[in-house]
């Protein structure tokens, strides 16, 4: 298979595909075509009824002629092929959406010209890595969004930050991570006497006051109590600590699907130390594992709720990326991957094998990945998600399918504890 690289610094997003495999079809491809026109021009040509003084011409004429319209020929034959491998390129880039970032517009930040600049180091090229300059880094699809990426690049130098959360994350959502660097100062909120000592912060509420509700709909956490399950599955009411039922997840379960936390770390036969949730919501997941000393990044995206602040504020760690960003850990660090619903992400098979061999990189042999109350909206979804699973060879430590009443109706659902392999 191909790979894609890309290489923005001078503000051009360029792609690039190449392997030896392809390398040499397309030079068999170039040989045959070489040859055939070659053979053609032969046929074309040739002429056995000559008459007596052509035949008598010098040879070396005759074979300066010829050469010279075989050159001429394969030239044409070059300029064609370059033209077409133009246009595969175009329609390549079109169709995955690699595009050229124009900053020649009048209307380009001059921030975002000068972070994009290509930096070439000072004493040369680097001997351990072989480059010779730094180039900046943001993400490909950020040129489809150009008019909100301008916006977001324009501010005041060494000032204040625009209060913009929100278009960040539509930046991010539309595919544009990471985003560029900016030189502003982003806004403070006072948090002294807010914010609770560990580990007692696990389950005090949070102050509607040290959380920003930038670009949010509620301005308050009894808002986020309010809209419900319009938060998803996942974290329903999970942000109400004191009078909802997220204190009691993972200790006291109301199906067979609901896996207790002592229960799973029982199944690992060398412990878990470190751990990533995977959409974890307000961060109970992490706060109960960190009950059991055992500490876990969550990664969470600010949809409708200020999950971010609000994990930080229970004295956990989070991460805010969407989950179409390759995670930022080396391979096999964690001990434990937990994950919900929210690994469906869009329902494209596509992008959740992506997802579930990222799960698998940073997962180590022998760690464990609980997936927790998979939402299985049709039996067919179930078989997928069944087969992508086995296709890892992951060993059931625990599989169980089960169904709930929600919106109404039953639905079902698969909660699975998976050991990883040893693969050679």
């Amino acid at each position: 298979m191909g790979s894609v690289s890309l290489k923005i610094g001078d503000g051009t997003a360029r792609f690039k595909r190449a392997t030896i495999c392809t390398s040499a079809v397309n030079g068999l491809m170039l040989f045959s075509v070489l040859t055939t026109n070659l053979f053609a021009l032969y046929a074309f040509t040739y002429n056995p009824n000559h008459n007596a003084s052509q035949n008598s011409q010098n040879p070396l004429q005759l074979a300066h002629k010829n050469i010279s319209l075989i050159t001429e020929q394969v030239s044409l034959i070059m300029e064609e092929i370059e033209s077409s491998q133009k246009k595969l390129t175009q329609i390549e880039k079109e169709l995955l959406g690699y595009e050229t970032i124009d900053l020649t517009k009048p209307n380009t930040p001059s921030e975002l010209k000068i972070f994009l600049q290509r930096h070439s180091l000072p004493l040369g090229k680097d001997s351990r890595t072989g480059i010779t300059e730094m180039v900046a880094s943001i993400g490909h699809t950020c040129s489809k969004s150009m008019d909100l990426l301008s916006k977001y690049m324009d501010y005041k130098v060494n000032g204040p930050c625009p209060d913009d959360l929100g278009l960040a994350q539509k930046l991010v959502s539309r595919g544009c991570e990471p985003l560029p660097r900016r030189r502003c100062f982003a806004k403070t909120l006072p948090k002294l006497g807010f914010l609770h000592p560990f580990p007692a912060s696990l389950w005090k509420s949070v102050s509607d006051k040290i959380v920003s509700w930038s670009g949010l709909s509620c301005k308050n956490f009894t808002c986020l109590s309010n809209i419900g399950k319009k938060l998803g599955k996942d974290c329903v009411n999970c942000f109400d600590l004191s009078n909802g039922i997220e204190n009691q997840r993972f200790v006291k379960g109301k199906g067979k699907n609901d896996f207790m936390i002592d229960d799973v770390l029982s199944m690992g036969d060398e412990g878990v130390r470190i751990g990533l949730d995977i959409a974890g919501g307000s961060g109970t997941f992490a706060a109960r594992m960190a009950e059991k000393d055992v500490t876990v990044i969550t990664q969470a995206f600010n949809v409708e709720a200020p999950a971010n602040d609000f994990i930080a504020a229970r004295g956990l760690f989070p991460l805010f990326m969407s989950l179409d960003h390759r995670f930022p850990f080396y391979d096999n660090v964690f001990d434990l991957v937990h994950a919900g619903s929210a690994l469906d992400v869009g329902g494209k098979a596509e992008k959740l094998e992506f997802l579930m061999f990222d799960i698998d990189r940073v997962l180590r042999a022998g760690g464990l990945f609980w997936l927790d109350n998979f939402y299985c909206a049709t039996d067919e979804r179930k078989r997928d998600i069944t087969r992508l699973i086995e296709k890892f060879g992951y060993k059931k430590l625990k599989w169980v399918i089960g169904e709930k009443v929600g919106s109404g109706k039953s639905e079902l659902y698969l909660s699975a504890v998976l050991e990883k392999p040893v693969r050679a």
